[in-house]
């Protein structure tokens, strides 16, 4: 009986392999001679669009981290020819940079929070049908996008506010942006109208809603949106130089490194060279390398673990009911 059994269990195994076999024979023969051509000309396209995106970022970092006047020579592409540090040292070494990478850290995390809790309520206003000033709001903000104050208003009100010279200027004005309020509001329509109604008919509140059934599904919008905040606050310096000039303990690492970049490129490259000519030299475009690393670094870190949030986020209004 047991010598039966196996029998059949080998015959049965060997008919499941010989199905899988036909199977993956007749898969691999319903590739069709354009489908190959499609799939090895978008994997070429993939590979050359990898190359140029990273070859400008590591041909930054290779002249940041080559001798100054060795780089003037050009030919320099993904390793560097003299490796030094002096540039990141001169860098490092500017007035005040401890302070201004604190401010723009406390900033880009204040503000992308601030900004990202108060475009959701909005948005969650706005996107609700039983608003019934929903498109008069909705156009308010979008005539906001194409018409403002100007510069010179905009600072007489900041400073009539109290916001020129303090920490505040930097996140209280960027807490509302119609672009990105439009964004959350776009996602918040796509979610089916059932979920609310099941909610409300439970006895939940608007309040309840917003933050145990809307907030959770907007996941994806809402790490799209922090991740553009945070790129511009992170990356801001002209606020900076415009309110906060005579505010040192408020500069922050953007505009600290924008005066260095102008103090090092007033600066011959010959008399640089010289004067560091022991400890090798520095040059404005050795030195701006580096600064744009500096800069771009924490972005770079951050943004794989947001990834997969910014690419569903931009699938928006996908859901429909």
């Amino acid at each position: 009986m047991d010598q039966t059994f196996n029998i059949f269990s080998a015959t049965k195994n060997k008919g499941v392999a010989k199905v899988n076999t036909v199977t993956k024979t007749k898969s691999r023969k319903k590739i069709s001679a354009a489908d190959l051509a499609f799939r090895i000309c978008n994997g070429l396209f993939m590979v050359i669009f990898v190359v140029v995106t990273l070859y400008p970022v590591l041909n930054t970092l290779a002249i940041s981290l080559n001798d100054g006047t060795d780089a003037l020579r050009g030919g320099i592409y993904l390793v560097p020819r003299v490796f030094t540090m002096k540039n990141y040292q001169t860098v490092l070494a500017k007035d005040n940079l401890i302070t201004g990478a604190f401010i723009t850290v406390a900033r880009t995390l204040i503000g992308t929070l601030l900004a990202l809790v108060s475009n959701a309520i909005l948005a969650f206003i706005v996107s609700r049908k039983n608003f019934i000033f929903a498109k008069q709001v909705s156009l308010f903000w979008v005539v906001t996008m194409y018409v403002n104050g100007g510069l010179i208003p905009t600072f007489l009100l900041f400073k009539s506010l109290g916001l020129t010279n303090s920490f505040a200027v930097y996140v209280i004005p960027g807490m509302l942006s119609a672009f990105n309020m439009l964004v959350i509001r776009t996602y918040m329509r796509g979610i089916p109208d059932s979920l609310e109604e099941s909610a409300q008919l439970d006895g939940a509140g608007y309040t309840t809603i917003f933050l145990k059934i809307i907030s959770p599904l907007c996941k994806p919008v809402y790490a799209t949106v922090a991740l553009f905040v945070a790129v511009g606050q992170w990356n801001s310096w002209f606020d900076a130089m415009l309110y906060n000039r005579m505010a040192s303990q408020y500069t922050t690492l953007q505009y600290e490194l924008m005066k260095l970049l102008s103090s090092v490129s007033n600066q011959s490259s010959s008399a640089e060279a010289m004067k560091n000519s022991g400890e090798g030299s520095v040059t404005p475009t050795s030195v701006r390398a580096a600064a744009t690393i500096v800069t771009m670094l924490p972005i770079i870190c951050i943004y794989p673990f947001l990834q997969k949030y910014f690419v569903t986020g931009l699938t928006l209004g996908g859901v429909k009911e």
